[in-house]
């Protein structure tokens, strides 16, 4: 019995020194060093995730600068544009120098002409020559060619001693309207006025 015992001490100590198998040390020391890895991987992550995001920025900025690029319209001329046209510089400023000479043009206002007519031929009526003509220069501006106010401002002009201005009236009248009205009058006034020759105008 006491052999018994003996040699199950011995078997005990034998057993508690001598080391302990691979598998059995690799399940006590894998937990912490999975758990280990575990905190590597998500703080590697963690730090990968705003580089992820500037690297995918800055593909989006690259991208729409190169889309920009793409749908940029090209406004410069060609190289050899000058040798070309070497005139298109003094042709610009020309119609540049024209549309500053443009004016202002009067609307059309047949209503306004018509009220100028009757108040021009109330002061033909009343000898104020001057009066009227200017009262169918201006309805003339609001209704050009009106036969009407082209036929009294010649008599105007008549009248005040212009006799190239009448002429001129006289003539406009009769291509508006060769058989008017006033057209044998228009023609025995030029036949009068280019008998009389060219005249100084004078005040009435």
């Amino acid at each position: 019995m006491q052999r018994f015992l003996i040699a199950t001490v011995f078997i005990a100590l034998v057993f508690s020194m001598c080391p302990r198998p691979l598998s059995a040390q690799n399940e006590s020391t894998s937990a912490p060093d999975q758990d280990r890895d575990q905190d590597q991987q998500q703080s590697a992550g963690q730090q990968d995730a705003p580089a992820k995001q500037d690297s995918s920025a800055n593909r989006e900025r690259q991208g729409e600068m190169s889309s920009s690029k793409d749908t940029r319209i090209d406004l410069s001329p060609p190289a050899d544009d000058a040798k070309k046209h070497p005139q298109s510089g003094a042709a610009v400023t020309d119609a540049e120098d024209d549309n500053a000479d443009v004016q202002e043009f009067q609307k059309w206002d047949p209503h306004k002409a018509a009220k100028d007519i009757e108040v021009g031929d109330f002061y033909y009526k009343k000898k104020n020559y001057r009066a009227a003509l200017e009262r169918y220069k201006e309805a003339l501006t609001y209704k050009p060619n009106d036969a009407g106010a082209t036929y009294r401002l010649a008599q105007c002009q008549d009248r005040t001693g212009n006799s190239s201005e009448a002429i001129t009236h006289y003539h406009d009248y009769l291509k508006i309207l060769p058989h008017g009205p006033f057209a044998a009058d228009a023609q025995k006034a030029l036949e009068r006025l280019k008998a009389e020759g060219p005249k100084e105008s004078s005040a009435k």
